[in-house]
């Protein structure tokens, strides 16, 4: 079947297919879609197929018939730049189609999608084609379903650069104290101690929403202590707070809340060092880093989520109760808060 069109420009006839976007398409799309149109319309005949071997008898008119389409639709300009394809490249291009529709291979029929539904769309522009179109539109179907049955592609592969950040993992039983925590209200000595604490943090070039650690240990009290002897905002032992320079006695500095704010910043940023994410951190602050770094190399592992069973039951709760705390008061979920960043200059 072929198109009774004669050559005009756009609207130059009633019924004209060519409209003035069709006729002022980039040069490239004009020429694919008229070379297509003609394409499919001879691919198509694998409805009736050829014997084997042969592309068909009608091959050689509807070769000729996209020469004419060609002819009418392609704008001087794509005439100037490139030539229909030739003989060999069409029979190529039709035994892809042939043999697509008629193999085995959904790979080979996904591929044909791109270039079916272009050549649809050009059909559709063509008096008389209706039919195969309609036809067309369910092979299209096909075509584009089996290429979402395909794996998307690999990306192609990164330059090799500085290493990713610790990843932070997932913290078991985050969900749980979420739930707890979200429904009650900060302590009441937030609205003055906080701002204090988190510019300290800050100061130590610690990311301060961590400062609500306080919170965990304290419900920010500076005086609170424990019958073994932790006290103060961040519940340093003595030994603890004598390491990280802080008096305990006369006056005891852990109850100062600039002074062991500071201390409590250093001393994570010195476990982040040693652990690289924060999960570990936290654990190493509850349960201590002794406790942390062996049961580590006991489980051959890496990440808090891989050990969080062989720690102590307490430190299984104050992790995710910590994270939840601080998704809750200072709106950052676990895994965007900050690796320590650089002190700032004096």
């Amino acid at each position: 079947m072929k198109p009774n069109l004669p050559a005009c420009r756009p609207g130059r006839w009633p019924g004209c297919p060519v409209t003035a976007r069709a006729y002022k398409k980039n040069a490239r799309t004009a020429l694919r879609e008229c070379a297509i149109l003609a394409l499919t319309a001879t691919a198509l005949h694998a409805a009736q197929p050829a014997p084997p071997g042969t592309l068909g008898p009608e091959t050689d008119e509807l070769f000729r018939a996209g020469r004419v389409l060609f002819d009418i639709f392609a704008p001087a300009e794509v005439k100037a730049q490139y030539d229909f394809p030739t003989k060999e490249k069409w029979d190529a291009l039709v035994a892809k189609f042939q043999g697509a529709l008629e193999g085995d291979s959904v790979a080979d029929l996904a591929d044909c999608a791109r270039e079916g539904r272009q050549a649809l769309d050009a059909l559709r522009l063509v008096p008389g084609y209706e039919d195969l179109a309609d036809w067309l539109e369910q092979r299209i179907d096909s075509f584009e379903g089996a290429r979402q049955t395909l794996p998307p592609p690999q990306p192609p592969p990164k330059r090799p650069g500085p290493p990713p950040p610790a990843v932070f993992q997932p913290v078991p039983h985050y969900q749980l104290w979420l739930a707890r925590v979200q429904s009650r209200p900060a302590p009441a000595r937030a609205a003055t101690l906080m701002p204090r604490l988190r510019a300290a943090f800050a100061a130590e070039g610690v990311p301060p929403e961590l400062a609500w650690i306080a919170e965990a240990e304290s419900s920010l009290n500076p005086a609170a202590r424990s019958p073994v002897g932790a006290k103060g905002l961040f519940q340093f032992m003595p030994d603890t707070a004598k390491a990280l320079g802080l008096s305990t006695f006369l006056p005891d500095d852990r109850t100062d809340p600039e002074k062991s704010a500071h201390a409590a910043a250093r001393y994570l940023r010195q476990l982040h060092g040693r652990f690289g994410n924060w999960a570990l951190v936290l654990a190493a602050y509850n349960a201590g880093e002794g406790r942390v770094s062996r049961t580590l190399a006991q489980q051959k592992a890496t990440t808090y989520t891989a050990i969080a069973e062989k720690l102590p039951a307490e430190t299984r709760m104050y992790v995710p109760k910590v994270c939840a705390l601080i998704a809750t008061r200072a709106g950052v979920i676990p895994e965007r808060i900050a690796p320590p960043g650089r002190l700032p200059k004096n």
